[in-house]
């Protein structure tokens, strides 16, 4: 009878170190997929100074929108929380949309071989944030989907696992751009 309590006991507790293990393996995802992610925005930020330069260049009367850019690059390298900056990467990423409409208005900007060059490079960064963004998603749902079913939400809550927020982009960005011709 000791010899069956004992083996029951054993196997609870190599049962509690996997699920303990898997939750910390699939925290150290997420910390390494936001890792991802966040060099891809750095990239982000790194060119922005270079493609507002050259829009200053030829659109200088439309300061405020430049202005704008400028102000939530700095917002959002100063966030430190991952839903920092979230909130101000989707800023960001609207005031680009912005900039970019702007120069529809100056066939001299768009003819610029500098500023088709930046906006090429942007449209490589703003695709592997894409990339990276996805794959943060992906390893953030299972992680959270182990912290929250049973039996694993016994462990993880009094271990201090707390769900990880997703990167989603806001409504806004969702909508699908009017074509009118």
């Amino acid at each position: 009878m000791v010899y069956i309590i004992s083996a029951v006991l054993i196997l609870i507790i190599l049962w509690l170190i996997l699920i303990y293990n898997r939750l910390i393996k699939l925290r150290i995802m997420t910390e390494q997929a936001w890792s991802d992610v966040d060099v891809q925005l750095k990239r982000r930020h790194d060119l922005i100074p270079n493609l507002v330069e050259t829009v200053k260049g030829y659109a200088s009367h439309e300061r405020k929108t430049l202005e704008e850019v400028v102000k939530l690059r700095n917002i959002a390298i100063g966030a430190i929380s991952p839903e920092e900056k979230i909130k101000t990467e989707n800023m960001l990423t609207q005031a680009l949309r912005q900039l970019f409409a702007l120069a529809e208005n100056y066939p001299d900007l768009k003819a610029s071989v500098n500023f088709q060059s930046l906006q090429q490079e942007l449209s490589r960064i703003e695709e592997s944030i894409s990339q990276a963004r996805r794959y943060f998603n992906a390893v953030v749902r299972d992680y959270n989907t182990a912290i929250s079913i049973f039996p694993n939400n016994l462990i993880a809550s009094p271990l201090g696992f707390s769900s990880k927020v997703f990167f989603e982009t806001e409504e806004e960005q969702r909508a699908v751009p009017h074509v009118k011709f």
